[in-house]
């Protein structure tokens, strides 16, 4: 005898199917946010640059200031982390390898892939990304909460200009002057962990200085500059729209340091394969 509680057992089963479904709509949503973000990242940009271009006066004194401010924020955090970095990682544990292989004055040409391509930008951009772009965020988060930015338009001030695109430029142009502080001290840490083993601190800067060429410098500048422009756009972005009272600026802060790292993890992979196919001489050492 078939009872009501039988016929309506196969009934349950489709549960997982709504889980599913319930999954796709959350992550397709989420797709759709990530886009609309960026195409609106993407938007702000592109005021910031028509407005610099078309009126190319006015904000420079921000922009000195705001450059002072990043070299005074950023260039001790990132001497420490270059120098500790290159003394440990690939300073120690690549010359302990070179040993292995007999032949550990080889060790200078590796810092210019190691510090000149790699971790030196690296590093740069996380410590500008942490320090600086937090910063960043978090001001224009309570300047948004705060009614300060709704204030200024209503009185008839563009925010954008006054205070979004000197940040902007700012962080773009120091994160790749920056570049040339995280090198010096990469390869004084590289330096170090060559005295350290006994690998011939001449040998190191000899091998270093023949290996080192100008695309590898251009290159790593230039990356980097790419590097600011992400943080800055995305830190001011995200600092522009907060909403949410101070918990709202809390997860700006977040957002935008997380979707700063990945854009600059993605960026240096493509820039990196971009330049050594168009350079391939740079992958010899000699």
């Amino acid at each position: 005898m078939t009872t009501l509680s039988d016929t309506a057992a196969p009934r349950a089963l489709p549960a997982p199917r709504r889980s599913v479904r319930r999954a796709l709509r959350s992550t397709g949503a989420s797709v759709q946010s990530a886009l609309q973000q960026t195409g609106e990242m993407t938007q702000l940009l592109g005021t910031v640059v028509g407005s610099a271009v078309r009126h190319p006066r006015g904000y420079w004194g921000d922009v000195r200031d705001q450059l002072f401010e990043v070299l005074k924020l950023c260039w001790l955090p990132m001497a420490v982390a270059c120098v500790a970095f290159g003394f440990g990682a690939p300073g120690l544990q690549a010359g302990n390898l070179f040993i292995l292989f007999g032949i550990p004055e080889r060790l200078g040409s590796f810092f210019v892939m190691a510090s000149v391509r790699e971790f030196a930008p690296w590093i740069n951009a996380m410590v500008v990304a942490g320090v600086v772009g937090t910063s960043m965020t978090a001001d224009l988060g309570a300047r948004r909460i705060r009614e300060e930015i709704d204030a200024m338009e209503v009185l008839g001030i563009d925010p954008v200009r006054v205070l979004i695109l000197p940040r902007i430029i700012a962080v773009t142009i120091m994160t790749g002057l920056l570049d040339l502080v995280a090198l010096s001290f990469g390869v004084l840490g590289g330096y170090l962990a060559a005295m350290q083993l006994d690998a011939g601190s001449a040998a190191f800067a000899q091998n270093f200085f023949s290996n080192a060429t100008t695309i590898d410098l251009v290159g790593s500048v230039l990356k980097t500059t790419l590097f600011g422009l992400i943080i800055g756009t995305v830190c001011c972005y995200k600092g522009f729209r907060a909403q949410g009272g101070p918990i709202g600026v809390g997860r700006a802060v977040n957002q935008a340091v997380v979707i700063s790292f990945a854009a600059i993890w993605s960026l240096n992979f493509v820039f990196t394969t971009i330049l050594l196919g168009l350079n391939p001489e740079i992958q010899v050492y000699r």
